[in-house]
């Protein structure tokens, strides 16, 4: 994984915070129920090419799933569609393991 195509679950939580990033969870229905980041958006993996119209470009976007690998392939594929996009770093489970917020 290229560090500098990640974000640390908690710089992913002080830049929602401030409004300076969009935060995509790009896991399946039954995880998201389960547990998601307060602020982060749901699109499935398999619906984002047909959702990236209603993305916005002009604003940082920080895909998460459960433990990274899913969100690495979206950042990557928004990268080469020439978003700023990052993979949250460990996914929801680092995001828990730093103590941050979930909300269901």
């Amino acid at each position: 994984m290229a560090e500098e195509n990640e974000i640390s679950p908690q710089q992913a939580n002080e830049r929602l915070a401030a409004g300076e990033i969009q935060l995509i969870d790009v896991r399946e229905p039954d995880e998201w129920e389960a547990g998601h980041m307060p602020g982060a958006r749901h699109i499935e993996l398999d619906q984002l090419t047909a959702q990236a119209g209603s993305i916005e470009r002009d604003k940082p976007v920080v895909f998460s799933c459960s433990g990274g690998s899913r969100s690495e392939l979206a950042a990557d594929a928004f990268r080469a569609s020439g978003f700023e996009a990052y993979n949250l770093a460990g996914g929801l489970k680092a995001w828990i393991e730093a103590g941050l917020p979930v909300e269901n």
